[in-house]
């Protein structure tokens, strides 16, 4: 089995799934720049609405006003997350799992919200989601992505993996 077969036998098959994410986020994230006045809020459902806002530091704003060197530490940091996934992609096989989706939804939010601090030093936010007058972090679909595949992660190593593992062993045993 040739270097390159035997990869396509691997979940790295999956990657296509971060790639139209990707495109996504990028998508809405123009659409926004374009669309959207920055700070001024557009109703779209009861709690929802899209409103520009900037992000300069990590989630929740962290860091923001640090002076422009969190730019470089969040993209490093990003790029060193999303290597370790692809390798980790590469490790387990070409089946579509929680496993698989979850680690291809980080990828393609960490990689998403890369090229926003890459390209113009700040990452794209619109999502605002709010009861009242308390208003959740403004977020975007990489952001969306993250949260999702994190919480497929968890799902698949502390619930799907152990029962799978569990009934691998009873069968075992009969």
């Amino acid at each position: 089995m040739t270097h390159s077969t035997s990869l396509s036998q691997t979940a790295l098959k999956t990657l296509w799934l971060a790639v139209v994410l990707l495109v996504l986020d990028q998508l809405t994230k123009y659409w926004a720049n374009t669309g959207l006045t920055l700070g001024e809020p557009v109703a779209i459902l009861p709690h929802l609405n899209f409103t520009l806002v900037y992000n300069y530091g990590a989630a929740f704003s962290f860091l923001a006003d640090m002076g422009g060197w969190q730019r470089w530490l969040f993209t490093g940091l990003a790029l060193g997350v999303s290597g370790a996934l692809l390798f980790w992609l590469s490790k387990l096989p070409k089946v579509w799992s929680a496993e698989t989706v979850g680690i291809n939804l980080i990828l393609s939010g960490a990689i998403g919200n890369v090229i926003d601090r890459i390209l113009f030093g700040r990452v794209t936010d619109f999502v605002d989601f709010y009861i009242g007058s308390w208003h959740y972090a403004t977020f975007n679909v990489a952001d969306m992505a993250i949260n999702i595949g994190a919480g497929l992660l968890i799902l698949s190593e502390f619930w799907l993996k152990p029962r799978r593992e569990k009934r691998a062993v009873q069968r075992d045993e009969s």
